[in-house]
């Protein structure tokens, strides 16, 4: 399962934030997405993710094979940590949560309300999510926010077993995750600040901080 990216713009709020992207990822590889704040690449995993469509151009990945995880943990703060990961499975047909808890450590939180967990904690639930999806492709937007340098490494090697399995990820980040596989895109050339878009805008609350 590959993901190409061929030629695309994409917008947020009105505006042309990326133009011309190109890349492609096999199985087994991951992409980390450089740049400054404000670069675009929020926006990007957002169109390679189908949240917001490309103004122009194509992201080519077959249906559902995109997992999505961004700045908002997107947890479910009166269920428990079980609670919140055997929804999932439900949502996603996984098999069960067992390897997921014991990815991220959660075995002493299962019984703990999310809304109860510190920062970190949540973090780590939330990315456990991304083993019950069975997708294959990980688009991850600075996944690494609120955790520890152990938990960093844990994050990493699922990461590593998840392209060892065949699958692939495109991870904005500005920390070294010492993935073997790893290739880096600076989106900085592709920037284009302000450039109004055709259309309506897809996003009122526009931030050029989160782009």
């Amino acid at each position: 399962m590959s993901l190409r990216v061929d030629t695309i713009t994409c917008t947020r709020g009105g505006l042309t934030v990326l133009s011309g992207v190109s890349f492609s990822v096999a199985p087994g590889e991951a992409l980390i997405l450089r740049g400054p704040n404000g670069a675009g690449k929020t926006t990007l995993l957002r169109t390679l993710a189908g949240l917001t469509p490309p103004a122009e151009g194509r992201v080519d990945a077959a249906p559902d094979s995109i997992a999505y995880a961004g700045h908002a943990d997107g947890l479910k703060a009166q269920l428990t940590v079980a609670e919140n990961l055997t929804f999932w499975t439900g949502v996603f047909a996984a098999d069960g949560i067992a390897r997921a808890v014991e990815a991220f450590d959660l075995t002493d939180l299962l019984d703990r309300r999310a809304g109860n967990l510190s920062a970190g904690q949540k973090r780590r639930l939330s990315l456990a999510r991304l083993l019950v999806t069975g997708r294959p492709i990980w688009c991850l937007d600075e996944p690494t926010v609120s955790l520890d340098t152990e938990n960093v490494a844990r994050f990493a090697r699922a990461v590593e077993a998840h392209l060892a399995g065949g699958g692939l990820a495109v991870i904005a980040t500005h920390i070294d995750l010492g993935l073997p596989t790893a290739r880096s895109l600076d989106v900085t050339p592709f920037t284009r600040r302000a450039r109004p878009a055709s259309g309506a805008s897809d996003d009122p609350f526009l931030s050029e901080g989160a782009l």
